[in-house]
């Protein structure tokens, strides 16, 4: 007797869709993929760069002073070979620089370079572009309120 394979429940789509838009944490983490995308899209046509998701995961997890890999690595869940291969790649790129950890001769710390620096506020201003595009579809007293609660959003959960 050969077994039934369970059919697939062609309800289950439109199920899940409605179950996730009641969701306003999963609405802000569509909206961050989706405007991570365009900002990346951007960035690319502009420098000829390659800035995957990946590395922008990367970037809020390195202090200006400098943050080794390891650290790095355990904060995202990642291996260090991981981290390493998207320092080596961001370093290419001239937006990393790797260098030695005061308090350890063995080992060293990633920074942003320069360049980084540079392309972090070149980033941010990127950024602005994208939001001022999306208030003028979406409404800019829309937009602001939103950034408003965002704000506090981001205050509660620091303080958790």
């Amino acid at each position: 007797m050969r077994k039934r394979t369970p059919q697939p429940d062609p309800d289950f789509a439109p199920k899940l869709e409605v179950a996730k838009s009641a969701s306003w944490a999963q609405l802000l983490f569509q909206c961050a993929r989706l405007i991570n995308e365009q900002a990346l899209a951007q960035v690319q046509r502009r420098t000829g760069h390659a800035v995957r998701p990946s590395h922008t995961t990367l970037f809020p997890h390195i202090d200006l002073e400098g943050t080794r890999p390891s650290v790095m690595a355990a904060k995202l869940g990642i291996s260090k070979q991981a981290v390493g291969q998207m320092v080596e790649e961001l370093s290419q790129m001239g937006l990393l620089e790797r260098v030695p950890d005061p308090r350890d001769a063995r080992a060293y710390l990633v920074r942003f370079s320069a360049q980084g620096r540079k392309g972090l506020f070149a980033g941010l201003a990127l950024l602005r572009e994208i939001e001022a595009d999306l208030a003028s579809q979406v409404g800019a007293a829309d937009i602001e309120q939103m950034h408003r609660t965002l704000i506090r959003l981001l205050a509660a959960l620091k303080a958790c």
